[in-house]
């Protein structure tokens, strides 16, 4: 019988003997394996955590004890060892989150699957149990990549502030985020593992050793074996230990007697204490360890022997936008690339292939990658700030105060915008048009097709006294919307055939052939309707008032928050131009969404081309003074 199959919770490792233990960490590795395969989810990192996830488990009492995790991608071994074994349908509606979800176990504190807050969590925690008298324990998990975000340190300094306030901080460093972690601290890091002097010293002792019989190799044996102690010895550790923080380690991440000796010494301490953990991203899966962009960071349906996609679903959204920003910077040497800790999802990797010296990773740190492209734009480049759209809420006030109060010309590329599904509530793009619409002078564009995206990206780019943003969906990009026209600077997509329409519908982005539908299934109940695309969203195009005044209603149609969002926006400006047309606003309601299909959660909430069709219908009776119920308005069958 499978060790793995026997732990319901975390206390049924105690039973197991080291031996045993190693066994278990092999079952999980291969379980992952095969589950995440059929599945997609985030293989690398957890295969890196097996022996962390096992160890902490051991030492401490979960749920009494509170164990959290940063960014939370990396808990998928936690939810083995707590009970959840039923990977079947992981990240799809009904089954597991692919991050801790407080719904699902008491095991699971803080479902913060945006990176480097959980220190701060860890901090407030503590706080809580020294005020209340608890002897409750923190541990804190958080990766290197993670401790390139500011929030981190700002939390660290609060930490040490208090020498007698119990907190466990696990730093598993396995040396990247998605990509090789970049910047100062990650050199640190690397020295802590690399340090010459050790490496040098071991190298004359083995020399030495070897020549000398009978003896020599088993002392060289010894003193290889001690290569935690003579690294903690020689490497400088002052980073840690000048805030405040008692320091342990480097520990190998992959020995679990040692990890369980670390913490339970770090446990005893009585206040803040950084165990820093070595490990290895994608361990065990040869796969894995031989994908030198993100070991597998995150995968879609794999072949478990291969680690090649299962299907391909063809160009998506990110690589048209990748390949034309390599393009731009062949014809502008102006043109500089910004990521935070993601260069390959967002579409980079070629551009900077092509212009090493051109872009610049500035780790897990959102807010200061804005404020450094502003610096960049005032010494007269133009950045363009790839990252994904739910992350850009992070950074909102210096875009506000730091890129638009400057009058800077940044563009923002937004990846994920709108709904992405299976990634949960914390990943959805859905409130970039909300927030950003209070920016003064900030142009909006939302491409809906990859034709789109090229021609609004080079537009963006050519805006020098202000912050643009270009925002795009997830997964493959559908074939191309043309238009039928002009007005101002709106794209027709269809138009009423009749002097007196009915509709017009405004398609925002990536909907535009949902809305086309709309109109076709209006079109059969003899509503008859124009459809435009704006393209640019803010401001508002001056020809969108009297082309409204033609209609007898007005419907916006968006993959963003309904509060605030593209349909405020339009009625606001209605309102401004005198123009007393009904208008409704269809979007994403207010709320977080749980995790499953595109799909599935549009027709959840309601944003499907016949539930938007029947509630139109409805209202373009009422105005007719028709107030029978429309039951339905389906497609038409063949």
């Amino acid at each position: 019988m499978p060790l793995l199959t026997r732990i319901r919770g975390p206390r049924d490792l105690d039973r197991l003997s080291l031996e045993q233990l190693d066994q278990l960490a092999e079952e999980i590795r291969t379980f992952l394996v095969e589950a995440v395969s059929k599945t997609g989810g985030h293989l690398g990192p957890n295969l890196g955590v097996v022996e962390l996830t096992i160890a902490m488990h051991r030492v401490f009492d979960s749920p009494k004890d509170k164990v959290l995790w940063d960014t939370g991608h990396q808990s998928y071994v936690h939810k083995l060892l707590t009970g959840r074994q039923d990977f079947s349908k992981l990240k799809m509606k009904g089954g597991l989150s692919g991050y801790p979800s407080q719904a699902e176990s008491e095991h699971d504190v803080i479902e913060n699957s945006h990176a480097s807050t959980v220190l701060g969590w860890a901090d407030g925690l503590a706080k809580a149990n020294q005020i209340r008298k608890r002897g409750d324990h923190v541990v804190a998990v958080i990766g290197d990549g993670a401790l390139t975000g500011g929030m981190a340190w700002e939390a660290l300094n609060n930490i040490a502030d208090a020498k007698d306030r119990p907190l466990v901080i696990v730093v598993n460093d396995n040396e990247r985020s998605y990509a090789p972690t970049i910047g100062g601290l990650a050199n640190h890091l690397a020295t802590l593992r690399t340090t010459e002097g050790y490496e040098r010293f071991l190298a004359r002792t083995k020399e030495v050793l070897e020549r000398t019989p009978v003896v020599g190799k088993p002392l060289f044996d010894t003193l290889h074996g001690a290569k935690k102690g003579l690294k903690d010895f020689i490497a400088p550790q002052g980073m840690f230990e000048d805030l405040g923080l008692k320091y342990v380690g480097p520990i190998d991440g992959h020995d679990i007697e040692a990890l369980e000796s670390a913490l339970v010494r770090a446990k005893r301490f009585g206040g803040p204490v950084i165990v820093h953990c070595l490990t290895e991203k994608g361990r065990g899966y040869q796969p894995a360890l031989q994908d030198e962009a993100d070991r597998f960071h995150a995968v879609g349906k794999i072949h478990p022997d291969t680690g090649l996609p299962i299907a391909s679903s063809g160009a998506d959204w990110t690589s048209v936008f990748g390949e034309e920003m390599v393009r731009l910077g062949m014809e502008r040497k102006d043109v500089v690339a910004i990521t935070a800790a993601m260069l390959q999802p967002v579409g980079l990797e070629k551009f900077a292939k092509a212009f090493p010296e051109r872009v610049f990773d500035v780790g897990i740190a959102e807010q200061h990658g804005a404020v450094s492209a502003a610096g960049l734009a005032t010494g007269g480049l133009h950045p363009v700030f790839a990252v994904y759209a739910t992350f850009l809420n992070r950074a909102f006030d210096q875009v506000l105060m730091d890129v638009a109060l400057h009058k800077c010309g940044v563009t923002f590329v937004l990846d994920r915008a709108g709904i992405t599904g299976t990634d949960g509530a914390s990943h959805n793009g859905m409130w970039d048009m909300s927030i950003l619409q209070v920016v003064p002078g900030l142009r909006l564009a939302a491409p809906r097709d990859a034709d789109q995206v090229r021609a609004q990206l080079r537009e963006a780019v050519e805006v020098k006294d202000a912050p643009t943003v270009v925002r795009f969906s997830k997964g493959a990009v559908g074939p191309a919307v043309p238009a039928v026209g002009r007005i101002g600077g709106m794209d027709v997509l269809r138009e009423p055939g009749t002097d007196a329409p009915d509709v017009l519908l405004v398609s925002v982005g990536a909907l535009a052939p949902m809305c086309l539908e709309i109109a076709g299934l209006l079109d059969q109940q003899g509503i008859s309707t124009t459809v435009v695309d704006p393209r640019w969203v803010k401001p508002v195009d001056e020809a969108m008032a009297p082309l409204a005044e033609q209609h007898r209603v007005v419907v916006t149609v968006e993959d963003n928050s309904r509060v605030g969002g593209v349909g405020s926006a339009v009625a606001q400006a209605l309102r401004d131009a005198g123009v007393d047309v009904p208008l409704r606003d269809f979007g994403i309601p207010p709320r977080f969404l749980d995790h499953a299909t595109r799909a599935e959660v549009m027709a959840e909430i309601g944003l499907t081309a016949p539930d938007i069709a029947r509630q139109v219908t409805g209202l373009v009776s009422k105005l007719d003074g028709r107030f029978e119920q429309v039951e339905s308005v389906e497609p038409a069958r063949d």
